[in-house]
C-alpha cells in the first residue's frame, strides 16, 4: 500500500472539499490499494477464522467522509482507511478484526468497541463465570505481547451487579473490550505487511471467540 500513507498525509493537512476534489485521482489509487489489501486479506483470516467465510470486502470497509452533524470538528474526512472484519461486516454486533491505516497511528486488532449494555453485561458475566479462562486468554505470553493494554475508557467503580471483591474485578471495568497492536508506516507500505496483520489476527482470535460465546450464548 504505497500510496496510502502518503495521500492521508496530504488529506490531514489539506482536509477540506476543495482539496480533496483536486486530488481525487489520488485517493481514487489509494482507496483501490486498500480495497485490494482488503480482498486478499479476508480469505487468508478465514483460513484462521472460518467463521468469516465468504465475507464482502464492501461490508468491511468505512467510509472516508465524516459524519460532522454532532461534531464541534467539522473536518470532511476522515484521516485513515479502516475495515472491520466480523459477523456481516463492518456493522456486525460481534467481535471483529479490524485493521486502521493512518500516518503514524496505524494498527491491526479487534474485539468489541462500546458495545450496547446489554451486550456489555453479557461479557462481564461471562469473564465473571470464567475468569480462569479469560485469564489465560488475555494474560498469555503472546497476547501480552502483541497487545500491551486495552482500548477505552474504564469505570472508576466496580460495576452494578458485580461484587467488588471479585478477583477479577478490574477486568469487568472496561467500557470496551478492544485491543490493538501498532506498526511504523514503514511496515504498513511494506511487501509482508499482510503477513505481518494476520499474525497479530492469529493472536487475537481466541478473545474474539470467548466474546463472541457471550454475545451468541452459547
Amino acid at each position: 500500500m504505497k500510496n496510502v500513507i502518503p495521500f492521508l498525509e496530504e488529506l490531514s493537512k489539506n482536509n477540506s472539499r476543495e482539496w480533496f476534489h483536486d486530488n481525487k485521482g489520488r485517493y481514487s489509487v489509494a482507496r483501490k490499494e486498500f480495497e485490494s489489501f482488503v480482498a486478499a486479506l479476508i480469505p487468508r483470516l478465514a483460513e484462521i477464522d472460518p467463521e468469516l467465510t465468504g465475507l464482502d470486502p464492501k461490508q468491511c470497509i468505512f467510509r472516508i467522509h465524516r459524519d460532522v452533524r454532532f461534531s464541534p470538528d467539522k473536518s470532511p474526512y476522515k484521516t485513515n482507511m479502516g475495515a472491520a472484519m466480523g459477523r456481516g461486516g463492518r456493522k456486525s454486533p460481534y467481535a471483529s478484526y479490524y485493521i486502521h491505516i493512518e500516518p503514524g497511528n496505524s494498527f491491526a486488532g479487534g474485539g468489541i468497541w462500546m458495545p450496547q449494555p446489554p451486550a456489555l453485561k453479557a461479557m462481564r458475566e461471562e469473564i465473571y463465570y470464567n475468569l480462569d479462562e479469560f485469564r489465560a486468554i488475555v494474560e498469555g505470553r503472546d497476547f501480552a505481547r502483541t497487545f500491551t493494554e486495552f482500548m477505552g475508557e474504564r469505570l472508576k467503580r466496580p460495576p452494578r451487579d458485580f461484587p467488588a471483591d471479585f478477583p477479577g474485578i478490574g477486568w469487568l471495568q472496561y467500557k470496551s473490550y478492544a485491543v490493538g497492536h501498532f506498526f511504523d508506516d514503514d511496515v504498513v507500505s511494506s511487501g509482508n505487511f499482510t503477513d505481518r496483520v494476520l499474525d497479530v489476527f492469529g493472536v487475537l482470535l481466541p478473545f474474539n471467540r470467548f466474546i463472541n460465546r457471550a454475545l451468541s450464548g452459547d
